[in-house]
Order: C-alpha cells, then sequence, then structure tokens
C-alpha cells in the first residue's frame, strides 16, 4: 500500500521544489520505489513543438534520479507564471478536483512512497471559476500530512507561525519543517529556526544549505512521515 507526504511553503520561491528533489532522491537512493507528483504548475516553457514542459517535476525527476515518466506527475500544466486559478482561467483549462484524484490514484497504484508538492503557499487558490477549489482543498481530499519548507533568513519566524497557526485551524497535520537557504553557524538563522520551534511546536526536520545535493535525515525517519 502506498503512503504519501504533501510538501508545502511559507511563500512562493521558497525551495518547495528543490527541497522536494532531495526527498525524493533520498527515497530513492534508499531503494524505495519514489515517486512525485502536484495537481497544477504554473510558469513552465515550451518545448520546439509547442507543448508545455512541466518544470518543477523536470527538475524533480532529474534531481532524484526516478524514472516516473513526466506525464505522470502533474495533470495541470500552465505557461503563465500566475497562481492557478488566474493561469488556468487565461489559458482555459480550470482544475478539476476528479481528475487531481485520478492523477494521484494512478501514481499510488505504480509506486509506494509518493510526495506530493503544492503550488505557492498553503492558501494558494487552486481554481476560481464555477468549482472553488484551494489547496487546502485538494490535501483533505487526499488526506494526507504536511512538511513545511521555510526560508531560515529574516522575516521567517512571522510567515511560519502564521502558517502553522492557519493549517492547525483548519486540521491540516504538520510532521515538521525543513529550513531550506541555511547558513550553518549564522546567529540570526539559528535563533529564527529555535523561535519558529518555540512558538508553533513543531519540530524541524533537517537545514538545507544554498546549492545542497543531499538532504541531512535519517531516512527511516524520513519514511516514517508519510502515511
Amino acid at each position: 500500500m502506498s503512503k504519501s507526504i504533501f510538501i508545502t511553503g511559507t511563500g512562493t520561491d521558497i525551495g518547495k521544489t528543490y527541497v522536494t528533489g532531495l526527498i525524493v532522491k533520498k527515497l530513492k537512493e534508499a531503494g524505495e520505489n519514489a515517486a512525485y507528483y502536484k495537481a497544477a504548475m504554473s510558469g513552465n516553457d515550451r518545448r520546439a513543438d509547442g507543448s508545455l514542459i512541466p518544470g518543477d517535476a523536470l527538475f524533480v525527476k532529474k534531481t532524484s534520479g526516478i524514472e516516473q515518466p513526466l506525464e505522470q506527475m502533474c495533470p495541470y500544466i500552465y505557461e503563465n507564471a500566475y497562481s492557478p486559478h488566474l493561469a488556468s482561467r487565461i489559458e482555459g483549462n480550470p482544475v478539476e478536483m476528479d481528475v487531481v484524484k485520478e492523477g494521484y490514484k494512478n501514481v499510488c497504484e505504480k509506486y509506494d512512497y509518493i510526495t506530493m508538492e503544492g503550488s505557492g503557499g498553503i492558501l494558494c487558490p487552486i481554481c476560481f471559476d464555477e468549482a472553488k477549489i484551494q489547496l487546502e482543498d485538494i490535501i483533505h481530499e487526499l488526506d494526507m500530512p504536511s512538511i513545511m519548507i521555510a526560508d531560515a533568513g529574516l522575516g521567517t519566524i512571522n510567515s511560519v507561525v502564521l502558517t502553522v497557526e492557519y493549517m492547525k485551524s483548519h486540521d491540516l497535520p504538520i510532521k515538521g519543517i525543513i529550513f531550506n537557504n541555511y547558513h550553518p553557524g549564522n546567529v540570526m538563522e539559528d535563533d529564527n529556526i529555535f523561535m519558529c520551534e518555540y512558538m508553533t511546536g513543531i519540530k524541524t526536520l533537517a537545514k538545507v544549505r544554498k546549492y545542497d545535493k543531499e538532504l541531512d535525515i535519517d531516512v527511516e525517519l524520513l519514511k516514517g512521515l508519510y502515511s
């Protein structure tokens, strides 16, 4: 039976895709049958034939070394670098929950550990047309816990605490926080991490430095976060 985890963040461009690649790589190198999934992906380039390249999926695939086909990784791919609800409205292909669930089900049938990445932060709207779908709706529908990605630098205390409080109040379980762009020995960043743990009660799972190629976490601990 497959297990999964959701990767969310305190905002856009916080490093979710980068860290997700390292997570999937860790599982792959431990011999696990790992996969990646994302409901909607914006800001993608086109191939010479005009088809869209799912950039985040391609990055995770290259970083992790998994053999999962790109076609299985994301049902909705958009060119415009906007929130999915706006990109889909402009491009005429709004997200449907049933399609997201079907794609996820198909991945679960083939792989044992599914790492699903969110779009933007936890409040990111996915569809705002006839259907109203928020990112949290997808997490609830697929019934999975989350790992939060946050920047280690200035301002992170506020963004981490607000995100955690929102998720707690909306019954979205958080397994832990991974801090990105960490500089060992930086007194401010170390204090940020301490204060985030103190103010939220959520533990730090790992600290990722810029250009890290490996995730410094015990693989059995990592596997235990999936459910």
